[in-house]
């Protein structure tokens, strides 16, 4: 782990994750296919992040 914190790193905020998450569900029509899963876990550590909250991954 660097000394430092990775400064260069820009956090969305939390609204607007969510809406990109909104969207992917929507336009998958509830049923992600193994790309968009990958992009919805994504989204959700994202979205914890920016939260401030903790994400535990599926098993």
């Amino acid at each position: 782990m660097p000394p430092y914190p990775n400064t260069s790193v820009t956090v969305r905020p939390a609204s607007v994750v969510n809406e990109e998450i909104r969207d992917l569900w929507q336009r998958s029509g509830g049923l992600l296919s193994p790309d968009e899963e990958t992009l919805y876990q994504r989204l959700l550590v994202e979205w914890a992040t920016a939260a401030g909250t903790s994400v535990r991954p599926a098993a």
